[in-house]
């Protein structure tokens, strides 16, 4: 390291510390909500007498694989639903809300998303109406949005004249994705509910759960909600999971789920996991206290940002409800420069300079930051941008604490030295 590079460390490193000063309060709490969360997870293994013997797994078809099943009854008790579908077989979130929202929708009924358009990923999903891909729309199922306010807040009046008398399921986004606006609390969420079902009482409501997963002391099917989905890359696999994802909710909207992601009549009575219930097991156990270190990462990443000068949503001492931290730059050279730090900062594949390019699913081009044991692993330390004005980098997840706090020094300490940014002795 040169010795204008360690001088510009070490003020980063002083100005870190006064930032924990600063933010230890929030800390504390959120270590009270990763607490509550670890004690609501374990007393569910015991309910359900977990044993060794449920790591097993199974082969072939999978019958009667008992980890399995309880595996399904332990998530059901945790997040407060009658039901749930835990498995490998889930390729990605998206492949989760996709046989959720499938199952939940025949030719002919609407799913409206009232909180704006959803994540970029699902509009190939969406689909177009005779786009011959499979989407919902090419099956005859239509789709309204209605944008969020400009202060981030549903619009009720666009909402009830939306509703229709074919709308049967109401989408949910509770993370903010590529939206600059607050992802929503599980009381925001509880009160969607009531307030859509005040409109139609049969309406389904559907939430996309992805990064929301214990970051407050309840979720959202304890609430109301009638589906929710997300994957276990993400905070329920506690950085363990190697791959899949999770439905829960009402049981007879699971089974659906499940006859989409097998078949008909078959649903989640087949599936072999193939070695992968010890990691789920485990990764569930030792979620909530990783995303109470992810999120306690995010705060000190919001509070460094802002104390340079950077707009941060959410700011430091805002609720959370999930792992993301946005931060606007004015130009895309900072962004890249920010995403490319964060790799700098992995312990795997530190020495890959990522770059934008056209991704999958992705109207614009994406930049990602991912040096993570798990590929896409989303509670491991990543960023990720679009290329798009106005310029806003999304950094979410971090195994420990310490990490968080070694990414965001390493990534101010790269725009530093690509002059993009002027670290100042009375920083502190």
């Amino acid at each position: 390291m040169l010795k204008e590079e360690s001088h510009v460390w070490d003020t980063l490193e002083q100005a870190a510390q006064q930032v924990e000063e600063q933010v230890s309060a929030v800390f504390r709490q959120l270590d009270r909500t990763a607490e509550r969360n670890e004690w609501k997870v374990i007393r569910a293994f015991q309910k359900h007498q977990v044993s060794d013997y449920h790591f097993s797994g199974s082969t072939g078809y999978g019958y009667n694989d008992r980890g399995r099943e309880v595996l399904d009854l332990v998530y059901a008790d945790v997040f407060g639903a009658e039901a749930a579908l835990v498995r490998p077989h889930f390729a990605s979130g998206t492949h989760t809300i996709s046989c959720a929202l499938f199952g939940m929708l025949r030719p002919g009924d609407e799913l409206l998303y009232i909180t704006g358009k959803p994540y970029d990923t699902l509009h190939k999903v969406i689909g177009k109406p005779g786009d011959g891909t499979g989407s919902l729309r090419d099956w005859g199922v239509s789709y309204n949005e209605v944008p969020l306010q400009g202060d981030g807040a549903v619009d009720w009046l666009a909402v009830e004249a939306a509703i229709s008398d074919n709308t049967k399921v109401i989408g949910i986004q509770r993370s903010r994705g590529y939206d600059w606006r607050a992802s929503f609390t599980v009381h925001e969420i509880s009160e969607m509910v009531k307030r859509v079902k005040a409109i139609k009482p049969e309406l389904l409501v559907f939430v996309d759960n992805c990064y929301g997963e214990f970051t407050e002391e309840t979720e959202p099917t304890e609430v109301g909600v009638d589906l929710m989905a997300g994957s276990l890359i993400k905070n329920p696999g506690g950085g363990l999971a190697s791959t899949g994802g999770y439905i829960c909710g009402s049981a007879r909207l699971v089974e659906q789920a499940a006859y989409r992601l097998t078949a008909p009549g078959i649903g989640g009575d087949v599936g072999a996991m193939l070695g992968t219930l010890r990691a789920i097991y485990q990764g569930l156990f030792l979620a909530p206290h990783i995303v109470g270190q992810a999120l306690k990462g995010a705060v000190f990443a919001a509070a460094m940002f802002e104390r340079l000068g950077f707009e941060s949503h959410p700011k430091w001492n805002d609720p959370r409800t999930d792992l993301i931290q946005a931060v606007r730059f004015k130009q895309a050279e900072p962004l890249i420069a920010f995403v490319q730090g964060i790799q700098r900062a992995a312990a795997v594949d530190a020495h890959v300079v990522p770059e934008p390019w056209d991704m999958p699913g992705y109207e614009h081009p994406v930049i990602m930051a991912a040096g993570t044991f798990i590929q896409g692993g989303s509670l491991e330390l990543s960023a990720d941008a679009p290329i798009r004005d106005p310029f806003i980098a999304y950094m979410q997840g971090g195994l420990t604490y310490g990490h968080v706090k070694y990414g965001v020094l390493t990534a101010l300490s790269t725009m530093v030295e690509r002059k993009l940014i002027v670290i100042k002795p009375n920083i502190t």
